[in-house]
């Protein structure tokens, strides 16, 4: 973090020069590149305000903690380069983004990804959730927790407060100020920081015998679990002593509602004992955690998917119309001339085929199942969704669309909605590309020779 300048430019109107309610606005401006907004929050040392990054319009959220606060507290300064190394260190879609730190003379600006819907405890303070959505946000936790393990990174403060959602109602995992690293490890292999937040803490923890932090997280995990299944928490007390000894002894009781698959999961999570606790992998292995994905209703509209391709009303039955300036700027490195006359698309990956829609819908239909992946076509009939299983690094979900760009020419688009960028590439190289190559005119970026035979080796991304 270099020591940079903060540039504040006021500006202010009146609109009578007698009048004693005069108004000034502010815009406060952070190194000249955001602009600070309205407070989201704030905390025993920061506040989170809304910010817009000047340069390319994106909205931010900034964290702001105060340089003398830190100074005052001989922690804090280790604590805050250790969440900065943390943050790096996770990048994941299902954990909040740090995209950036910088600091003045008397601040620290962190700037993060911006998670719009809020917290998810505002979700769940409006009353339990059905078992499919509670199992969506379970299942978003878990690839991010397990992520974070994979990388030596124990949260320590997991509960509904940190666990925000963005504007697609994704799960993200935030506040990694308490997180713990493998060096902070003592020479028993064990973490002894007595730290979290009660109602979640594990009971190992408050025993202050040294613990395994990986194993503390699956407990609130399965704490989080019980409060989205339930609408409120396992172990509840006016007396905080009386609370932990219900801790202590895993006491608490499973609503009639749970159904027998989510009751098993639970019991196996909420386990006094950390050696006997149930694994992520002995998680992902549950019934109730394997359940097939439902997917959400899908409609293949430039309004709902977002893709904007071609204009108009189209009837279903028939694919959509594929404007011929964005068939041009998708089957070529540079001449992007969409941009001209109407929204530019989302980057994809994109192929054209002489097949009818249908014929090359079903072969989307069987590479996708051949891959392992949850296939279901859009309402209008060209279009397929398809969803992986999870992973590390997320569950890849990938939409491909079909459009008509003249009566013997299809196009057909790739759409990462969401997942890991590296496992889109690898899907569509390794995958798609490989399994449709008897049906492709030509594919983005291929260029030269003869379009009817043109099988580059590097698949358009």
């Amino acid at each position: 973090m270099g020591e940079l300048q903060e540039n504040t430019t006021t500006s202010s109107s009146c609109s009578d020069t007698n009048s004693s309610d005069q108004e000034a606005t502010a815009r406060k401006l952070i190194l000249s590149r955001y602009e600070l907004g309205r407070l989201l929050g704030k905390g025993t040392f920061a506040k989170v305000y809304h910010g817009r990054d000047l340069t390319t319009g994106e909205s931010v959220a900034i964290k702001i903690l105060s340089k003398d606060q830190v100074l005052r507290e001989p922690s804090m300064a280790d604590q805050i380069q250790r969440e900065i190394s943390i943050m790096r260190l996770v990048r994941h879609p299902n954990v909040v983004e740090l995209k950036e730190v910088l600091a003045t003379r008397s601040r620290i600006f962190f700037v993060l990804e911006l998670a719009r819907a809020g917290e998810l405890f505002a979700r769940v303070s409006q009353g339990r959730l059905p078992e499919p959505e509670a199992r969506r946000y379970f299942r978003q936790l878990l690839s991010a927790v397990d992520f974070c393990h994979s990388r030596g990174v124990s949260h320590r403060d997991l509960k509904p407060e940190n666990l925000l959602l963005d504007h697609n109602g994704d799960l993200k995992v935030s506040d990694f100020g308490l997180s713990a690293l493998p060096e902070q490890l003592r020479h028993d292999g064990l973490l002894h920081t007595q730290c979290g937040t009660p109602a979640y803490v594990a009971p190992e923890v408050l025993r202050r015998r040294g613990y395994d932090g990986a194993k503390a997280d699956l407990w609130s995990c399965g704490v989080i679990l019980y409060v989205l299944l339930a609408g409120f928490l396992p172990f509840q007390d006016e007396n905080l002593m009386k609370m932990y000894a219900k801790v202590f002894r895993a006491d608490y009781q499973i609503p009639p509602w749970f159904s027998p698959e989510a009751r098993r999961l639970v019991s196996r999570l909420l386990v006094a004992d950390p050696v006997k606790r149930i694994s992520i992998q002995g998680i992902m292995e549950m019934p109730w955690f394997r359940k097939p994905f439902i997917p959400r209703a899908l409609s293949l509209s430039p309004v709902e998917v977002g893709t904007g391709a071609g204009g108009g009303e189209e009837s279903v039955g028939s694919p959509r119309f594929y404007n011929a300036f964005e068939l041009i700027a998708s089957m070529s490195g540079g001449w992007d001339l969409s941009g001209l006359f109407e929204k530019k698309r989302k980057s994809g990956t994109v192929f054209t085929s002489r097949l009818p829609a249908a014929e090359i819908l079903e072969r989307l239909e069987e590479v996708g199942r051949g891959l392992g992946f949850g296939v279901e076509k859009g309402k209008g009939g060209y279009g397929v969704r398809m969803e992986g299983r999870e992973e590390r690094r997320g569950r890849l979900e990938v939409v491909a669309e079909v459009f008509e760009a003249a009566p013997e020419v299809a196009v057909v688009e790739f759409f990462k909605i969401s997942g890991d960028a590296l496992d889109f590439a690898k899907f569509c190289e390794d995958d798609v590309r490989p399994g449709l190559k008897d049906i492709v005119w030509t594919w983005q970026g291929d260029d030269g020779g003869d379009p009817a035979t043109a099988h580059r080796p590097v698949m358009g991304l």
